[in-house]
Parts: C-alpha cells; structure tokens; sequence
C-alpha cells in the first residue's frame, strides 16, 4: 500500500492563495507516489525514469513559484517575522533540494531515492504549514507567546503540548514527567544535537515514539498500521520532528539562536544508554491517544559523543534503509516472550538480562514506578518483580498493577532472597504465578522461567 499525506483542514491558515497551494503541493506527493508504486512494478523502465524525473522536477519547480507567492504576500501585509520565514525557504531550496536532486540523478532516480525525495519534502511541508505558516496569520505566535517564562520544566511542558496540538493536532495527556527509558512496544528512537554560536552550549533532545503515531499524525492515515514501517515515512517523520524540536527549543530558551549540529536514528539499547549515563533536563512521557511519546532533553557537556552514526545528505538513504532494516529484525523478534525485569539492584538486573536475552525479549527497571510506566508501554508477558524493594516494594508495585484492568491478570513472579515457610507463604498468598529466589544458580532460574511458559503454552 502506497503512503498517502492526507491534506487537514487544521493546517489552514486562512489566507486563500497559501492554503490552496498547500493542498496541491499534498496532491502532488501523493500523485508521485503512485508513480513510484508504477516504477517498481515495472521495475523501472526508461519510460518509467522519465515520468518520475518530469514529475519530480514539475514538483520543485512548483514548491518554488509558491515559496516567491508567499514571500509576497508576506511583504504585502508587512509581515515582521518575512526575513526568517524567507531564511527557511533559502535552506531548503539551496541546501535540501540540490542535495536530493544529486542522490536522484546518481540513482538514476531509483524507487527508494525518490521516496527519500518524497519523504523529505512531505515532512518539510507538514512542519512548514504547521509552524512558520501559521505565524503568518498570528495562530502559532500568539499561543507559543503565553506560554513561555516561569520554571523551565513546566515551559517546557506547556510548549510540547501546543506543539503537539498544532503540529499533530492531538491533544496530549501528561503520563509522567520522570520517565526512565522504558521500551516502546513497536518504537522509533530520534536523537537531535542543538548548538549556539558559542561551542560550550548544546542541547540533545531524543524523541521516542510508538510507530503507529506516525501513520495516525504524520500521514493521518490509519489504513497504513497495518504494513511496515517505510523509509518514506521515516524521511517524512524526521524533516517533521526536526521543525517540532527547533521550535520547542527556540520557545523554551528565547535567547539562544539554536542549529541542528547532528541527528541519529537509535536503537532501543542506544537510546536506554543515556538513562544510565546522564541526568536529563526534562524526561516527559505523553499520552497522544493515537499512540505514546517521550521527550527527553539532556544538557551535555562541549563534547558530544555520538550514540550512532550521524545522518548527514551523503548517508541518509542508507542510513534509513538500514534503520526499516533493525526495525524488520526486531519485528522478527516478536514472537520472543517479553518479560520485564524489576529490580533496584543494578548488578541484579544486568545479570538476569544477560541470562534470558538469547531466547526471550529482555526489558529491565529500577523501581515500581517504572514497571508501571513499562506495562503501559509496552505488555510484557511475564514481570519477575523484587520482592523487597524501597519506597514502592514488590506487594505495593503488585497491587497497582492489578487495580489496572490491563495488568490485572499479567503473571508475576517475585524475585525474593526471603526463603523461609513463614515468608514464601506470604508471598504466594498474594496470588503471584511463583516466586524466584536469588540465591539460585542461573541455570536453575532460567530452567524456571522456561518451564514457566512451557506449562502456559500447554
């Protein structure tokens, strides 16, 4: 099934000659993609390569009369914020055209190149339209104005949430402001590094998201949940969430004139790593109601190391391709048993992940409050649970969990060193599925927990 970007009347800014434009720009992708569905099935013929060659370059030419109608509308109504918004379509017609229009040609405007054309140009337009074109008409400036200054983490907050409803048009819900890493069920890892003109200033910001937001927000189309994840959407998903992040950041720190210095596609081990390595500014988790979503902000220090390999205009094909392929390989993964570690013993929990790892999908969190967050996103099949935890032990963490009707029958094992009559007693009038002890050898635990799902299997 062919991607579709579906036009919304929320992306409207009230000004006839803008908003029609848009339209046929969404039109045109989508006319190109039908056309890039006809070139693979035809495997790309001479005949093919010159309609797609046509219709690209009928594309460009399009977006750039547009972009010049814009400026001049802007210049008629005097609009103060002209010589940024023309700044944009300067980047994107010097900088990000040529540079795909390169890729193409040296294709030979190949299927997967001109999705990345595709991708990138519906991205761009989607975040364009929602942002610099709706301050045009004051909508975005007099929203994002009242929500600024105070404490930098509720800023932070407030920002998110318009973006959210401007950009996505969702309205999100608060989950948590303490999220710790947690795995997606079926989730993309996006990392930005933000610079200043000063060296010593920089800011990462990593999005994680469940992929199903992508095809309900981004592409608006619910049909398309049911295939795999394409490089095109991913293209598109980036160029959207690079305007949601450079405009987060420009809300949030005013003073600071913010430039995208890197950007990586991360696996789920990747972007776990920060949680154990660094202290975020901000760890928020959201509740779309099409899907969940984190945003986590760090404050690094002048060297930033890269957690994957940087996407630059020379890699970004490949690196997309690759990525759809990690993803395919985790997909693969599914019919694995997830289980959830909970433990606050951090050589605990390493050492059951590397126990179970080869044949089960391994997640693992310090506290209670983790686990929850972790059942929400993504279900796993059994929680080995730490009976003797601080704040919120192993009985409080078992109770939340069953007062919640998504969790309320999910097996649980206690993990305990409690091996007395009087204590396992106690623990399996819980109505727990069994119970661990720790002092076991690691091949009797996980003779236990294979024999666990062998009898459920039966």
């Amino acid at each position: 099934m062919r991607e579709q970007f579906l036009w919304k009347e929320e992306y409207e800014i009230g000004v006839d000659i803008i908003d029609e434009e848009h339209k046929r720009l969404f039109e045109f992708i989508n006319n190109l993609f039908l056309l890039t569905e006809k070139k693979r099935g035809f495997l790309g013929g001479m005949n093919d390569k010159r309609a797609c060659k046509k219709a690209v370059e009928f594309f460009r030419e399009h977006a750039m009369r547009h972009f010049a109608d814009e400026e001049e509308y802007m210049a008629s109504i005097h609009y103060e914020g002209l010589e940024q918004h023309k700044h944009t379509h300067m980047v994107f017609r010097e900088n990000t055209l040529p540079a795909l229009g390169q890729e193409l040609e040296r294709t030979g405007y190949s299927p997967e190149a001109v999705e990345h054309f595709l991708g990138v140009c519906a991205g761009w337009l989607i975040g364009h339209t929602t942002i610099e074109d709706q301050a045009i008409a004051g909508k975005l400036e007099s929203l994002l104005g009242n929500l600024t200054g105070g404490e930098e983490l509720e800023t932070i907050k407030r920002v998110i949430t318009q973006l959210s409803y401007n950009m996505f048009c969702v309205k999100v819900k608060m989950l948590s402001e303490d999220y710790n890493g947690e795995r997606f069920g079926k989730g993309i890892y996006y990392r930005l590094v933000y610079g200043t003109e000063r060296e010593e200033v920089r800011r990462e910001v990593f999005l994680a998201f469940e992929e199903k937001l992508l095809y309900n927000t981004v592409a608006g189309n619910e049909k398309n949940q049911a295939g795999k994840l394409s490089t095109s959407m991913l293209h598109t998903a980036r160029y959207t969430l690079q305007r949601f992040a450079s405009r987060m950041m420009g809300s949030v720190w005013l003073e600071m004139n913010w430039t995208l210095k890197e950007e990586n596609l991360l696996t789920y081990e990747q972007f776990q790593k920060i949680f154990k390595e660094e202290q975020p500014v901000a760890s928020l988790l959201f509740d779309t109601g099409e899907g969940y979503f984190s945003c986590c902000i760090l404050t690094p220090t002048p060297f930033v190391e890269s957690l994957g390999t940087p996407i630059t205009a020379e890699n970004a094909l490949e690196e997309v391709l690759r990525y759809v392929k990690v993803q395919e390989e985790w997909e693969r993964q599914a019919p694995k048993k997830k289980i959830l570690v909970v433990d606050d013993s951090a050589t605990m929990r390493q050492g059951m992940e590397n126990l179970l790892k080869g044949d089960y999908v391994v997640s693992v969190v310090d506290s209670g409050f983790a686990a929850i967050r972790a059942v929400t996103l993504d279900k796993p099949d059994l929680i080995l649970l730490d009976y003797d935890m601080p704040v919120c032990n192993g009985k409080q963490t078992l109770e939340m969990l069953r007062s919640d009707v998504a969790s309320a029958d999910m097996p649980v094992i206690f993990l305990t060193s409690k091996d007395d009559a009087e204590s396992v007693k106690g623990i399996l009038s819980l109505g727990v599925s069994g119970y661990l002890l720790k002092t076991l050898k690691p091949a009797m635990i996980k003779a236990r927990i294979d024999d666990f799902f062998a009898k459920k299997a039966q």
